[in-house]
């Protein structure tokens, strides 16, 4: 079992480098520091949108709009972490 709970920790740990990533991207087309109508930016862009759009869509269903400030991925993480630490500490005994 231990090694299984390893795995969904790792994969955890990805994820969250990839919601990061996403964000800081997002943010950079946002300020124009990267175009969009460059393919690899573009690919980049799409790949990391399909991964953490499904989970961060829900979230969006369910907080208040606050204008233009998007908090859907902090309460990502926070998820995130809770599952991690969850796993470590009921599984693991960590």
């Amino acid at each position: 079992m231990e090694p299984f709970v390893i795995l969904i920790y790792r994969v955890i740990d990805i994820y969250f480098y990839i919601l990061i990533f996403n964000v800081i991207l997002s943010w950079l087309i946002a300020f124009n520091f990267l175009n969009t109508y460059n393919k690899f930016v573009g690919m980049i862009l799409y790949a990391t949108q399909r991964l953490t759009n499904p989970l961060l869509n829900p979230i969006r269903r369910f907080l208040p709009s606050l204008g233009g400030l998007d908090i859907s991925p902090i309460v990502l993480i926070l998820i995130l972490f809770f599952i991690q630490d969850s796993l470590r500490v009921y599984l693991l005994g960590l």
